[in-house]
């Protein structure tokens, strides 16, 4: 019996050569980078170039902070986490995280329904409201794409321009309102996404990523230069406002505020703008949960996990991409039209690579596959810009000093969601312990 018991394994603690070597390496990198970009200074003089080297102090003080921060970072990686590694936690422990996780999508709905109730005065918030749920829509469409199907794709933003300028085009041109032109932005978006699709149907990870970037960039650049058609750099401006109903939110006798008998005020536009985004959001939320159900969504979850496995059972994986791409790209043209009709003038710099950039670092911070996750990353993301904006110069780096902590505590994102849908029933399953005791 004493050969058999198992002795608990001593901890030892962190490597601290390991650490330092670490930290030197990334502090000589970053030496002979700043030294360029920091301590290397050009003028002309009379015999052509001169070079010095000046900024010792912050060259020596950026050499020292990532020496410093590299140190920090493996100590915080050794003491504090990931938390999404093997642990041992009490039953009492997971049954309270269990229903604050499924409370907290609950609370957040009921306070975003109220938002502009409590802060109807506030245009300020109001507006970052809108911005905010504008972004979770855009999360929650790359997130069919990405979390559920697997496919990195770094020119979403294309979609999102397809949209807005599929609006902004049939509205100007042919004076649709806006509840006709929608449908027909996220027709024509899911229509590019299948566009896209079929080039990349043999293309995985990093080779995939690069064609989506590429495509993205065509789109802009197609934007800019077709001038006859988009207006190229200069955009389009005059585009209608939504309506409700037909009835317009102005200050006119003809306006909403006047068939109620009501006061007009600027801020009922913001409100109804608010709640437009917010069903629109709710609305991608409801069909991506249930797509997810269907064996549509079975199929994208497949060909997440492996390709090969996916096509040996018979998938048929062209379909499931072309479907995927196309219903990313579809939420996407939703959000670009109400962007376009929200702002009134859209132009090229409004869809660049950093905004696809920002909607798939929200998918992957939340938890790729968790619609609750997507949601408060970019709640963090979107709320955290404004909230650092009195650093100035500094808020980029607090904010992405902020990200890589979140990255090592959380690696899988806030809400880390890669479980299956379907279930074997539990009368089909024998345990390994019932097979050995059957041997027995």
């Amino acid at each position: 019996m004493a050969a058999l018991a198992r002795t608990a394994p001593t901890p030892r603690g962190p490597d601290v050569a390991f650490i330092f070597k670490k930290a030197l390496i990334s502090a000589i990198v970053a030496l002979v980078l700043f030294s360029l970009m920091i301590g290397v200074r050009t003028e002309a003089g009379p015999s052509g170039q001169l070079i010095y080297w000046t900024r010792f102090g912050d060259l020596a003080t950026m050499v020292a902070v990532v020496f410093g921060g590299s140190i920090m970072m493996e100590l915080l990686r050794y003491w504090w986490g990931p938390v999404d590694t093997a642990r041992i936690v009490p039953p009492g422990t997971q049954k309270a995280l269990a229903v604050a996780r499924r409370g907290i999508a609950p609370v957040l709905l009921v306070f975003t329904f109220l938002l502009p109730v409590i802060f109807y005065d506030q245009r300020y918030i109001l507006d970052l409201g809108i911005l905010v749920l504008t972004y979770v829509m855009l999360g929650w469409g790359l997130n069919v794409v990405v979390g559920l199907a697997g496919l990195l794709d770094l020119g979403y933003v294309a979609f999102y321009a397809v949209g807005a300028y599929s609006y902004a085009l049939l509205a100007t041109t042919f004076g649709l309102s806006f509840w006709i032109c929608l449908p027909l932005a996220g027709i024509l978006a899911a229509f590019f996404g299948v566009l896209l699709g079929f080039p990349v149907l043999r293309l995985r990870g990093d080779y995939l990523a690069i064609v989506t970037l590429a495509f993205g960039e065509i789109v802009r650049l197609v934007i800019i230069n077709w001038q006859d058609l988009t207006g190229g750099p200069n955009g389009i401006s005059g585009i209608p406002r939504p309506s409700f109903f037909g009835i317009p939110l102005t200050p006119g006798d003809d306006g909403l505020a006047a068939k109620l008998g009501i006061a007009f005020s600027p801020t009922h536009r913001i409100v109804f703008l608010f709640y437009v985004i917010l069903a629109l959001a709710l609305l991608t939320n409801w069909v991506t949960i249930r797509l997810r159900g269907l064996p549509i969504g079975r199929a994208w979850e497949a060909l997440r996990e492996d390709e090969v496995a996916c096509r040996a059972l018979g998938i048929n994986t062209t379909t499931t991409k072309l479907t995927a791409f196309a219903t990313g790209a579809m939420f996407a043209g939703f959000a670009g039209a109400f962007f376009a009709t929200r702002q009134g003038f859209i132009s090229p710099e409004s869809f660049t690579f950093q905004e696809s950039a920002l909607v798939l670092a929200i998918v992957v911070l939340g938890g790729m596959g968790s619609q609750l996750g997507v949601a408060l990353a970019a709640v963090a993301m979107i709320g955290g810009f404004e909230l650092f904006r009195g650093l100035d110069q500094y808020r980029m780096l607090v904010f992405g000093a902020a990200m890589v902590l979140l990255m090592i505590w959380r690696p899988r994102g806030l809400i880390g969601h890669r479980a299956p849908t379907v279930y074997l029933r539990h009368s089909t399953v024998i345990s390994a312990e019932r097979v050995e005791e059957s041997h027995a």
